[in-house]
């Protein structure tokens, strides 16, 4: 790492231990004076807001009380398939007329969120003048509330009524509502009342999301609606308590989200920035709680970027292009640095020259907080200039796309992630429906800088993991030294008994680089390592201390959630259960 870094400040001998328990970040309510309490406190027992705002008043009838400029970029693509009548999600078109908007019959989960949460709006609105999207909307709105006359009882009645897909169609509704209330006079009739029932759906049933992030969409919508609809005083206040609250719950205290997955993170900087767009409509300022939120979020994501501002594969997330991570982060007004340790959330990030590595140092996410939970601890990525060299295959998320649906739980998997795995097992139990069980419950971490014998310095990041220990009685540590000018990694993994007495026999171990997708590679002649050529003509030599490697395929899943054909170089053999260690190098070449 240089020491003309910004992110390289000295840390010397930083020691933690991370389980899987994160430290919440701690908000407070927004401060209010008492009769603002007390018409908060009657709303959340069930008094509507009508009669807390004007008990002796006419109830006005429901409108939008402004107009809301979105400040996030849609996808131009999706949305001139949209126009041209499909929908089109991770490269996978589906006619907008085969949709079934009951749910009765079940599309994909990326599909799902896209059609019921209208998130789709904010693609239509980027492709083109409003009044070229506006009867493509209708369309689809109108079909939509066929199938969806009214909320149901509770929650749960199929994707449509799900609390995170709720809160985040009556939040697109309010922000693009001039897409779908430009038209004939009873299709906006109906709109409304659907918003306002929408609404008063969620003032019930918010708690009762599926995860802390979409009880946190669920508080968006309800907040949004209280600002911008009739008699939304005593909802506004209901609801920012409610929000501030649920996102005292939903991030750590380093601003990480608890599903510890990227693409979760850029989803809850999007719900604020366009609620903070929706105050802003209504020339109010947000609660502080809100912006200071919207500012710890930023820094964490920021440090799983590589040199091309693209995301790393992480928690079933994909390689989101860079120009969208900055577009969101553009939105979000928030100027500041890459987080370089971002200790509870669970990511190292060395930053050393033109060289970004990224070193998963956690636990996978609790159950409770799992969206696509993978068992990556010890994992790594590794870019140059911008040019990816050593990744992750990523994109469990995307499944249902172009991604077949059933290489899902194959994605989350040990072996999908550039680590050592034993007897083809995974670190940490992979479970259906995006969860995790049982594994790695602790990691040490060790990172400091040290000299070198050229006076240059290197940042070495030592970790172990405990998720074989039950199974195999044996605590994998990984070590990585990169030198600060960025062209050398060094690397050693080591399998040490975990209990006082070592077990008997052998057991398997392979130890997985997935290549980036622009890697040329070529074994050498003795069979101990391997050449990789990168599209920017820089060429890389990898050598193995710990026996020979070989080329199997593999898979990445790009920027836009589609999978491309790759390669990875494999270590493996049989390891005495008393342990063993393995070296390895990468090194640029020129």
């Amino acid at each position: 790492m240089s020491a003309s870094d910004p992110e390289a400040e000295t840390v010397g001998a930083a020691q933690a231990a991370t389980g899987r328990d994160l430290a919440l970040a701690d908000f407070s309510p927004p401060s209010v004076h008492v009769g603002e309490r007390l018409i908060r406190m009657a709303y959340r027992m069930g008094i509507p807001g009508s009669m807390l705002t004007a008990p002796m008043g006419k109830k006005a009838r429901t409108r939008l009380l402004a107009t809301v400029s979105n400040t996030l970029p849609g996808d131009r693509v999706a949305g001139t398939a949209l126009r041209a009548g499909h929908f089109l999600v991770h490269g996978a078109k589906t006619p907008i007329a085969q949709v079934d908007y009951a749910g009765a019959a079940r599309v994909t989960p990326p599909l799902e969120k896209v059609v019921h949460s209208f998130s789709w709006l904010t693609d239509l609105e980027a492709c083109g003048p409003r009044e070229q999207g506006a009867p493509v909307a209708e369309r689809i709105l109108t079909a939509w509330l066929q199938a969806n006359p009214e909320p149901p009882a509770k929650p749960g009645k199929g994707p449509a009524w799900s609390v995170g897909n709720t809160g985040m169609r009556l939040m697109n509704w309010l922000v693009h509502a001039p897409l779908i209330l430009s038209g004939e006079k009873a299709l906006r009739s109906r709109v409304l009342g659907h918003i306002g029932a929408t609404a008063r759906w969620l003032d019930r049933h918010v708690t009762r999301g599926e995860d802390r992030l979409a009880e946190v969409a669920g508080w968006c919508g309800i907040v949004a609606a209280g600002l911008l609809l009739p008699d939304g005083r005593p909802r506004r206040l209901y609801g920012e308590a409610g929000l501030i609250k649920a996102l005292g719950e939903s991030i750590g205290d380093d601003g990480g989200v608890l599903s510890r997955s990227p693409l979760a993170q850029m989803e809850a900087i999007a719900l604020l920035v366009r609620l903070r767009n929706c105050y802003n409509a209504t020339r109010r300022d947000p609660p502080e709680a809100i912006e200071r939120v919207i500012a710890m979020l930023v820094p964490p994501l920021l440090a799983l970027t590589h040199g091309d501002g693209s995301l790393g594969s992480w928690q079933g997330g994909w390689a989101v292009d860079g120009d969208e991570v900055g577009a969101l982060v553009t939105a979000s007004g928030v100027r500041t640095r890459p987080l370089r340790d971002v200790r509870q959330w669970g990511y190292q990030r060395v930053l050393a020259n033109k060289t970004v590595l990224q070193f998963d140092t956690s636990p996978p996410p609790m159950p409770q907080h799992a969206r696509y939970g993978c068992a990556s601890t010890l994992a790594f990525e590794l870019s140059h200039a911008g040019h990816r060299v050593i990744v992750n295959c990523g994109g469990a998320a995307s499944g249902g796309g172009l991604v077949p649906v059933r290489l899902e739980q194959g994605l989350r998997a040990t072996a999908a992630h550039s680590t050592l795995t034993l007897d083809d097992a995974n670190s940490t139990a992979v479970l259906i429906n995006g969860m995790i069980g049982g594994g790695v419950s602790e990691v040490d971490v060790d990172r400091r800088t040290l000299p070198q014998d050229n006076g240059s310095t290197a940042t070495r990041t030592e970790a172990s993991h405990n998720g074989y220990a039950a199974r195999y009685g044996l605590t994998h540590q990984r070590i990585l030294i990169l030198r600060d000018d960025g062209t050398e990694l060094r690397g050693e993994d080591l399998l040490l008994p975990s209990g006082r007495k070592g077990k008997r026999g052998k057991v398997g171990f392979a130890i997985r680089f997935h290549l980036g997708p622009d890697v040329d590679v070529a074994l050498t002649a003795d069979g101990q390592g391997a050449g990789l050529a990168l599209s920017d003509g820089s060429y890389w030599q990898f050598r193995s201390g710990a026996g020979e490697v070989t080329i199997e395929d593999s898979l990445w899943v790009d920027g836009q959630g589609r999978p491309q054909a790759t390669q990875q170089l494999v270590i493996q053999g049989l390891v005495s259960r008393g342990g063993g260690n393995f070296g390895w190098l990468l090194k640029k070449m020129s």
